[in-house]
């Protein structure tokens, strides 16, 4: 299979690469700028290039030159503060961009995987299932969300693979996540203060990956909530990596998420119900006490 992949040096966009590198599909990584992957990743079936997938004709053009069988698209502004603050720039990569690759997969007659989030939801029901509705509370999430209606009135065949709170081992692929923010913190003896009134079901990247190729080789479509099995605070994933790296847990404090002065307001209790994925994608998510130790 000949996959395109967007957002290929981000935090789960450089996961996929590893494993579609090693994989038996031909696959055209992209990025908006240079690429961050280590070369060992690189050789004639995964190769990389360059793509500013808010221009459309950059877009159609590679496309049309690679004629992939599948578009994955991870690429997106994810920083919710952020979007708020720059809207016309959330819209034009969040709404915009999605729009030019469908527009693209539809001339080609590819597939499209779509990567979004639990932030297409309001937290006030939560958990999730994949027939819940959508009711987002701040703009990065009605970028999602519209991306996601846009994709599902289209003519391609799509999978849409929501997921919640991305942790994982920071090495050479990836940027820093939130375990290690705390793990830094606590290392330094600083004193942090950690939400404790939002509730997620937080996953480990590598699951997710192993999930969303999984959904590839099976050709699975439709809605999938892909997380971790455990209800969690940040606050609780805090104490849960300082406990396990033998740091000072009396530096954590539990605060509101009121006390925060953000541009973007969160969702309190999201979470997902994984039912369907554990059904029909095999999908085995390990326990945050069970990634800690691959992590660390």
């Amino acid at each position: 299979m000949k996959i395109l992949l967007t957002g290929s040096n981000g935090m789960v966009g450089s996961n996929l690469s590893k494993l579609l590198s090693g994989s038996r599909h031909t696959t055209l990584a992209t990025g908006r700028n240079d690429c961050r992957l280590p070369q060992t990743f690189l050789h004639d079936q995964f190769k990389y290039q360059s793509l500013d997938i808010r221009k459309k004709e950059d877009v159609i053009d590679v496309t049309q030159t690679f004629c992939p069988d599948l578009i994955i698209h991870c690429a997106a502004m994810t920083q919710v503060d952020d979007c708020e603050h720059n809207k016309t720039i959330s819209y034009n990569t969040n709404v915009d961009a999605t729009d030019h690759l469908i527009e693209a997969a539809e001339e080609v007659n590819a597939r499209f995987c779509y990567l979004s989030t639990d932030f297409v939801f309001s937290g006030e029901d939560g958990p999730y299932t994949e027939n819940n509705h959508t009711a987002p509370v701040n703009y990065y999430g009605m970028t999602k969300e519209l991306a996601e209606q846009h994709l599902m009135s289209s003519n391609v065949s799509w999978t849409i693979i929501r997921t919640i709170l991305l942790y994982g081992k920071a090495d050479q692929l990836n940027r820093t996540n939130f375990i290690y923010w705390v793990k830094k913190n606590l290392e330094e003896g600083k004193h942090i203060n950690v939400v404790a009134d939002q509730v997620r079901t937080p996953t480990y990247i590598p699951d997710l990956t192993d999930a969303i190729l999984r959904s590839i080789e099976i050709g699975a479509q439709g809605l999938y909530h892909i997380s971790g099995k455990d209800f969690m605070s940040p606050f609780q994933m805090a104490l849960a990596v300082a406990r396990k790296l033998n740091l000072d847990e009396a530096l954590i404090h539990p605060v509101d998420a009121s006390s925060f002065t953000q541009a973007g307001r969160r969702p309190l209790k999201t979470g997902f119900i994984i039912d369907k994925a554990i059904k029909e994608l095999n999908y085995t998510p390990k326990s945050f006490a069970e990634a800690l130790d691959l992590i660390f």
